[in-house]
């Protein structure tokens, strides 16, 4: 986030857009004529895989019998007459827009399936304790990210091993990692029961900006005088993403979209995973605090599907995809702000960084139902451990210089701490495990026998 007062050091990055003004009505009816199905063609190809823009386009093969402005002219048409319009408005009064793109209801199925009791349904094997550990992982992976999408500079191993050793952050970005982490938490416990409102808009941000922002800029909307900008950068130049709407439009429009959020201002069923993106994008849009929307947005997005019974999603950390294509986000959001309102391009990257996550997941369970069947056969004497005893000997035979502690176990495996304490004194009595002292911790790492299971 910067601020208006260096609007002299930056441009506002602008989507180079072409000259179709002086292509008219009747130019439309004859390359519409007996080119139509060959134009189809490529208008398909401009929609899917991806929703492509003009700086796509421009670079794209096209029939001889068309120029690429005559092309884009053309496709503006069709997007623009299969649109629909959403409820939400920008400060200029024009709704946001989007198109249904053909492959909405083959992906919306498979967000479905996975997020009901098929989930787990390829893994006979997958335990309760698989399920509190994936989403114990899920929740950490998810406040990792979404803090480091928001400039957090730490390692995600450094990171990681904060949360599990419940050791107090000592720099705002760990404050913003610990901050996601507990909100992250929370959304699942509490607030996924409750109803938006703007006390709970409040309270969410302000867990998430816990000592990382002047508590003056908690507890309350953002102000023209704050001069906020969302700033990013292409290359080596920074630029101007977004200005927010003035702060008469944010109340205005905060209140239809708490309406929204809590389906007050639904006339026809919107599917969840829809309504829930939407949701992300409107807070972003709005920016209705100094500091911390991106991740505010983020939380809501898991707030909505949690309320909606998409409790799978609890272990989908998805900024871990966006932050894999962190320049491709923030165009997601300029291609939708810039050309006519469009939300499509909005939709279109987030449902397919949502299916790149359930992909991620189904790896990383596969390999954890893989792992388990490795120890049990290590385990040549038989020794009876339950899953998260497996888990942990894994880890450390993966890293014989890993190490444990009983607040670690406790928090990837989501248990109390008398439980993970009686899991890693059992593996001491077996002779797996021995205790080191490092400063005020004790830590449990790998005995030679543990180690030489792997030999």
């Amino acid at each position: 986030m910067l601020h208006l007062t260096r609007q002299n050091m930056m441009q506002k990055y602008l989507l180079e857009k072409p000259n179709i003004s002086k292509i008219g009505g009747d130019k439309v009816a004859d390359l519409l004529g007996e080119n139509s199905s060959e134009l189809f063609e490529y208008f398909e190809k401009a929609n899917e895989p991806k929703y492509l823009y003009w700086d796509k386009i421009k670079r794209k093969s096209l029939p001889n019998i068309v120029s690429h402005e005559e092309f884009w002219f053309l496709l503006k048409r069709l997007r623009k007459f299969s649109s629909k319009k959403t409820v939400l408005k920008a400060e200029s009064g024009d709704f946001f827009t989007w198109f249904r793109l053909s492959y909405t209801e083959e992906y919306l199925h498979k967000i479905d399936i996975h997020s009901g009791g098929q989930m787990f349904g390829l893994y006979e094997t997958i335990s309760d304790v698989h399920k509190q550990k994936f989403m114990s992982r899920g929740i950490i992976e998810e406040a990792i990210a979404s803090s480091q999408l928001e400039g957090a500079h730490t390692t995600r191993k450094a990171a990681k091993k904060m949360i599990m050793e419940n050791r107090e952050p000592k720099t705002e970005s760990e404050k913003m990692i610990i901050n996601n982490y507990k909100t992250m938490s929370a959304l699942d416990e509490e607030y996924k029961k409750r109803d938006l409102d703007v006390d709970m808009l409040f309270e969410l941000h302000s867990m998430l900006t816990e000592g990382t922002v002047d508590p003056s800029e908690q507890f309350r909307f953002r102000r023209n005088k704050d001069e906020v900008i969302v700033g990013g950068q292409l290359g080596n130049k920074e630029y101007i993403a977004h200005i927010p709407p003035k702060e008469k439009f944010v109340k205005q429009e905060i209140l239809r979209l708490i309406n929204y959020a809590n389906d007050l201002e639904q006339v026809k069923f919107v599917h969840p995973v829809i309504k829930a993106i939407f949701i992300h994008f409107w807070v972003g849009y709005l920016h209705p605090f100094v500091d911390g929307n991106g991740r505010l947005a983020r939380a809501l997005f898991y707030w909505y599907l949690l309320r909606k019974n998409y409790w799978s999603f609890v272990y989908l950390p998805i900024s871990t995809m966006i932050k894999k294509s962190p320049t491709q986000y923030a165009k997601a959001y300029i291609y939708t702000e810039q050309d006519d309102f469009d939300l499509t391009y909005f939709y279109d990257y987030h449902i397919r960084k949502i299916l790149q996550a359930l992909e991620e997941f189904n790896k990383y369970a596969e390999k954890q139902v893989l792992e388990n069947r490795k120890i049990d056969g290590l385990l040549k004497d038989k020794i009876d451990l339950n899953d998260r005893q497996k888990h942990l000997i894994h880890y450390l035979l993966a890293d014989p210089e890993g190490y444990t502690t009983t607040v670690s176990h406790k928090t990837v495996n989501g248990i109390h701490r008398q439980t993970a304490a009686r899991d890693l004194v059992q593996l001491q009595r077996h002779g797996l495990l021995t205790k080191k002292r490092s400063g005020k911790y004790v830590h449990f790492i790998p005995t030679a026998k543990l180690t030489s299971l792997s030999d």
